[in-house]
């Protein structure tokens, strides 16, 4: 069982889904928040003071589930699975032993890619405000001086997975709930969430006084 998950984490197609899902829920979400305000505004058949109250919930809904995804979804779904990974369901393998984070891992791997060169005047820079000699342990330090460093799929599988899962569950569950906690408070303190309860109550009181017999 346990091969079978590492096989799914190490995967190529895996960093695939991982990176066009982000890519694909950001853009997506915010083409939302300035095209369908501007279709609302575009149709001749509503009246201005809906319209205005249409496009403005439609674009603070979509804003703010955007910014709930990129600012809190992703970034706790993928610490929460590395630290699932990290402590349970692969707390026997090595690759896992060497970062206390995933934002360690990130930094190493961002180091790691570059060429040794690039990598030697990075270290040099790091060593003298004492990053790397917190940050990583002596095989990380050996694995930097190599021309080819071993760049632990596994556990970039582990932050990828979580952040699919994040983009799942993160956006369809927990963003709408936010952004709906916030979307009726701002529009109060805009003055509209009022005037469009009001009109309503209007159009429902004009509704009664009609003489259904006649």
């Amino acid at each position: 069982m346990i091969g079978a998950v590492k096989n799914i984490l190490t995967s190529s197609n895996l960093a695939n889904i991982a990176q066009n899902t982000n890519a694909s829920v950001t853009i997506e979400t915010g083409l939302k928040a300035i095209g369908r305000p501007a279709f609302i505004w575009a149709d001749k058949d509503i009246d201005p003071q809906t319209k205005k109250y249409a496009a403005t919930k439609e674009f603070l809904y979509q804003a703010i589930c955007l910014l709930t995804y990129m600012a809190l979804v992703i970034p706790v779904f993928k610490k929460g699975f590395f630290s699932l990974a990290k402590n349970h369901i692969f707390k026997n393998e090595d690759a896992f032993k060497h970062f206390k984070s995933a934002k360690e891992y990130k930094h190493y791997r961002s180091l790691a890619e570059k060429s040794l060169n690039n990598r030697n005047l990075t270290s040099q820079k790091d060593l003298g405000s004492g990053k790397v000699i917190d940050m990583y342990d002596d095989t990380l330090k050996a694995e930097l001086k190599k021309e080819k460093p071993e760049l632990f799929p596994l556990v970039k599988g582990a932050i990828e997975f979580g952040s699919i899962v994040g983009s799942v569950v993160g956006l369809a569950i927990l963003a709408p709930q936010v952004s709906h906690a916030f979307i009726h408070p701002i529009l109060k303190f805009a003055g509209m969430e009022n005037d469009n309860k009001n009109k309503t109550e209007k159009t429902d009181t004009n509704t009664e006084k009609v003489d259904v017999k006649a």
